[in-house]
């Protein structure tokens, strides 16, 4: 069963604490649902029901049962760029990187019991793996602006920092699926390393 957020939040104004509960109430009734019936099987109503709201209440949180979970996951992104940000200047950015992918995927990791299950159902629907794959689309970005910024590079005329941050993201996502498909088996932090022997020379040699 998900038994609640996995993230530490900053200090929330009182309306910001009532709407994040609101939201963990939608998120934690979606996910028992889901991981009990399938998510093709699952529907609003029954969401909405299990929380206790209403339908209105559920569509100014989240535009679809999608979203509920894919924001399970989403989190992990948000904070890529600043992560990154505060590496080293003078790190080699396959460390920095390597770093930068390691601190989201051990915020889901760390709490593998829950985690697992939605990360599990998230690759295997094709609906919520297209939604995933799109938000990774801004995390890419937002990481090459933080590379192209690192390096002194323009990201609007050389292709390395959308070509750097796609290879971390692929690294992220290699991970994530080999952790899943081995049921929380394998070392998170040795496949980081597998990952990153294979793409950190060609990341430090074009940089």
């Amino acid at each position: 069963m998900y038994d609640g957020p996995m993230t530490i939040r900053p200090e929330m104004s009182l309306a910001q604490r009532k709407r994040q509960l609101v939201s963990d109430e939608l998120t934690e009734a979606a996910l028992n649902l889901l991981a009990l019936k399938g998510f093709d099987a699952v529907t609003v109503d029954e969401i909405v029901t299990a929380a206790g709201v209403s339908k209105r209440t559920f569509f100014r949180y989240f535009a679809s049962k999608e979203d509920v979970v894919v924001q399970f996951l989403t989190e992990m992104g948000a904070g890529m760029r600043a992560e990154l940000a505060g590496r080293p200047a003078e790190e080699l950015l396959s460390v920095a990187l390597r770093h930068t992918i390691w601190i989201s995927i051990d915020a889901c990791a760390g709490h593998a019991d829950r985690a697992l299950r939605v990360v599990q159902l998230i690759l295997g629907t094709p609906a919520l793996l297209a939604r995933f794959l799109e938000r990774q689309a801004q995390w890419r970005d937002e990481l090459a602006a933080e590379v192209a910024r690192r390096l002194g590079l323009d990201p609007a005329t050389d292709l390395y920092p959308q070509l750097a941050a796609g290879m971390a993201l692929v690294a992220f996502n290699a991970v994530l699926r080999r952790w899943s498909d081995s049921g929380g088996a394998e070392d998170p932090a040795a496949l980081i390393d597998r990952a990153f022997a294979v793409i950190a020379p060609t990341l430090d040699t074009v940089a």
